[in-house]
């Protein structure tokens, strides 16, 4: 009997999700793909056997222009598709620094210490972590991460701004698992950082992460 109502409870869950981001955090929202059974399994809306972010990606070209700040909006969508994933767009009222999630935990940890003002962190199943800053301040990270001597490619550290999004939780990628918070948004983090205040910790644990891949690989 519990297996049968998992799935009833994961769609009231997103739908539950995407309406309290878009009231009260007044977030846009938008519906993604969702997961479909199939032969026994779980297979991605869009059809492709060999889909990279299963039931976690736009359901078109069209995804940003359908996303919606407004709460009863997004109760209407998710009733269409209740098991649909919650895309965040970025560059709106956040953006977003994405890292491996072992350099993520080590910076997390160093910024707390440090009382370093931290707005909502995500982890995903790939094994990622996105820290929200403020709009408009990803771009500036390549520039950045340049002055304190690395290159953002070469360390694994993205800035997420205009065109891009975050997969909201509790969002399943698949058979992988749920992406998760790992600073839950809270009133205390309403008013979120620039991402020059996070840049130095942030890319210090990227570059330490990516030397010890190299050293594990030589």
């Amino acid at each position: 009997m519990e297996a049968a109502k998992n799935p009833l409870q994961r769609n009231e869950q997103l739908l539950d999700a995407a309406v309290r981001y878009a009231d009260e955090r007044h977030w846009d929202v938008c519906p993604g793909t969702w997961l479909e059974a199939a032969e026994g399994a779980e297979r991605c809306s869009c059809g492709d056997a060999g889909c990279a972010s299963p039931g976690a990606h736009p359901a078109g070209p069209d995804w940003a222009g359908r996303a919606t700040g407004s709460g009863t909006a997004a109760r209407r969508m998710w009733s269409k598709h209740p098991g649909a994933s919650i895309l965040l767009p970025t560059g709106r009222s956040f953006d977003a620094i994405d890292v491996p999630e072992s350099a993520g935990f080590l910076a997390l940890a160093r910024m707390e210490r440090m009382d370093v003002p931290l707005g909502p962190v995500t982890r995903t199943p790939d094994r990622r972590m996105f820290f929200f800053v403020l709009p408009g301040t990803a771009a500036d990270v390549d520039d950045l991460v340049r002055e304190l001597g690395w290159r953002a490619v070469a360390i694994d550290l993205v800035g997420r701004g205009d065109g891009h999004y975050v997969t909201g939780p509790p969002t399943r990628v698949g058979g992988r698992g749920a992406v998760q918070w790992a600073r839950r948004p809270t009133s205390a983090n309403r008013w979120l950082p620039d991402a020059k205040e996070l840049i130095s910790p942030l890319a210090y644990a990227c570059a330490r992460e990516a030397a010890d891949a190299r050293a594990r690989l030589s």
